[in-house]
């Protein structure tokens, strides 16, 4: 199964009642997730570090978040996620990137 299908109990509320309310969109934003996934070559943990980076450039915290708790749960170190933020610097500007920093030890300290 893909990492995009999660346990509707353990979203947040926002996406779980979406879920809940509207099976149809959720099978279908999930079923996206998992053939954008599926659509290359790169492996799991780039996979994960690439969308982390994303969110971290869309200053999302809640996807850093996600990506960060979902990263720890794949085996991946707090280090690497926080080497993720620190490399935004150059391109997003320090304030920013001390944003999305701080997001990751949201889940990492």
């Amino acid at each position: 199964m893909s990492e995009h299908v999660h346990d509707i109990e353990n979203l947040p509320s926002t996406p779980s009642d979406l879920a809940a309310n509207h099976p149809d969109v959720w099978e279908q934003y999930t079923a996206l997730g998992e053939a954008c996934a599926d659509a290359g070559p790169i492996d799991g943990e780039t996979k994960r570090l690439v969308k982390l980076a994303l969110a971290i450039g869309a200053q999302s915290e809640g996807a850093v978040h996600s990506h960060v708790r979902r990263g720890l749960d794949e085996g991946i170190s707090p280090e690497t996620l926080r080497h993720a933020a620190i490399l935004s610097i150059p391109t997003l500007g320090f304030p920013k990137a001390m944003a999305a920093l701080s997001w990751v030890e949201d889940l990492t300290e």
